[in-house]
């Protein structure tokens, strides 16, 4: 897929300069599909940094990465102390306990569309779309996702595109067109045009 992605993309002047100067496509799955979810929920609206820094505390709390099972056993002052907040503890829990009650079952999502697991997953207390967009991209390895509200893809395309102002939803939308089937990897390559995705 990537080749024939990349050629494909290559079509745009302007992204074909960004590929060029970023290289290789290689992006960073998470193969199981509940740390995946976990990750996502513990990064939003942090920065990199700091959410890599959480993660890390959290993960010490276990000898290996957590069944949901077992963050349901453990204390809310635990998931505290490591950092997660009263609101993302709950998520994280929410989502533990559909999946321990089969209301969510993570192996069907390999089965469905892009809308469907986005459908899904919402249901999930604190998972958003973009939560969800991230889980197509990082977990299921989606070809085609634009994650419309992502502030990194909107001041990606802002800088190549040179706009005065961050794009709205509605503009990415119309200049990501071009980019299908392949605005997974066309993401990607915008998110490493910015110096903090250096870890994606």
């Amino acid at each position: 897929m990537p080749h024939r992605a990349i050629k494909f993309l290559k079509k745009d002047p302007k992204l074909a300069n960004i590929i060029e100067s970023v290289g290789t496509y290689k992006i960073s799955f998470i193969e199981n599909p509940y740390e995946s979810l976990v990750e996502a929920i513990i990064t939003q609206q942090l920065s990199g940094k700091a959410a890599k820094s959480i993660s890390s505390r959290f993960r010490s709390l276990y000898k290996k990465y957590p069944k949901p099972s077992d963050v349901l056993k453990t204390p809310d002052y635990k998931l505290q102390k490591a950092g997660l907040s009263k609101m993302k503890i709950s998520y994280i829990k929410d989502l533990s306990n559909r999946i321990e009650a089969k209301e969510l079952r993570l192996k069907a999502l390999h089965e469905m569309s892009d809308d469907q697991v986005v459908a899904e997953l919402t249901k999930v207390k604190g998972i958003g779309r973009w939560t969800a967009e991230m889980f197509l991209i990082f977990s299921l390895g989606r070809e085609d996702v634009l994650p419309v509200g992502d502030l990194g893809l909107k001041k990606g395309i802002q800088r190549l595109y040179s706009l005065k102002e961050i794009p709205e939803e509605k503009q990415v939308e119309e200049l990501a067109e071009r980019w299908r089937p392949y605005r997974t990897v066309a993401t990607w390559y915008l998110w490493k045009s910015l110096k903090q995705f250096d870890k994606i």
